[in-house]
């Protein structure tokens, strides 16, 4: 028995419409195989990144519509073990060279996007009245640090260690923002943070500037992972990085030039 001519072009039309939705599932995957529209990232980043990275990750959509980038914020030590262990990822971006260098195997070649230098950061008003370095020695001073193994941690044992000054911190914490948190809400009385870090904490920790001749210079390198399931839009945004947009966005929130 055949269809009516009516019917017939209904069947047709249907079995297009089904076949074109087969095709464009087919084609469309999860979003991770182009730079276009449905495309996400997941960039890991370094914690003293936090506040810059939620603005230029804003701009970054705005600019390329349809992709999404996430981010995942931790201590650079952290990240390192995370991309050892198979986290999937993008891209990746340090507070120090040293736990870029030693992911070489498992990065695309870094591009440093920004620098930084730690200041001493005190409750609100200074009450302790610490003025240098020095002071973090005093033995009823409460001081926090980050921990030796987190790229804060590590400047901030150079710079003590060059100076020569002893301090002893009542706690070492997993990330430079644990630190600005611990003064922040008063359970420490000073500890060495990225001047950014304190800069996000007005109103709550003041910032003891360190002179240049005894800082420590902080540099932040960028690199795309190389287990990306979109290596095409990973370079694309560690590039990105570099543009003057990019550029001007960290800048705004005190970081230097690279």
């Amino acid at each position: 028995m055949s269809l009516p001519s009516t019917g017939r072009r209904a069947g047709v039309a249907v079995l297009s419409a089904a076949l074109l939705a087969t095709l464009a599932a087919c084609g469309s995957g999860d979003g991770r195989d182009s730079a276009g529209p449905g495309t996400r990232l997941t960039v890991l980043a370094a914690s003293s990144l936090t506040d810059v990275f939620a603005t230029a990750g804003a701009a970054y959509e705005n600019e390329h519509p349809g992709t999404e980038v996430t981010f995942s914020f931790a201590g650079s030590q952290e990240l390192a073990a995370q991309v050892r262990q198979g986290a999937p990822a993008d891209a990746l971006v340090t507070a120090d060279t040293k736990t870029m260098d030693g992911l070489a195997a498992d990065t695309g070649k870094p591009t440093v996007i920004a620098k930084n230098r730690l200041v001493i950061a005190v409750g609100e008003g200074n009450p302790q009245k610490v003025e240098s370095l020095t002071d973090l020695a005093g033995p009823a001073l409460k001081v926090v640090l980050a921990a030796p193994e987190v790229p804060a941690g590590r400047y901030s044992g150079q710079i003590l260690e060059a100076q020569r000054i002893d301090v002893r911190p009542v706690s070492q914490e997993p990330s430079v923002r644990a630190v600005l948190s611990k003064v922040g809400l008063g359970e420490a009385d000073a500890g060495l943070v990225y001047r950014t870090d304190a800069a996000t904490a007005t109103g709550k920790v003041d910032a003891i500037d360190i002179p240049d001749a005894q800082n420590a210079i902080a540099a932040y390198p960028a690199a795309t992972l190389k287990s990306s399931g979109d290596s095409k839009a990973a370079a694309a945004f560690v590039s990105w990085l570099s543009t003057p947009e990019a550029q001007k966005i960290l800048q705004d929130a005190g970081f230097q030039k690279p």
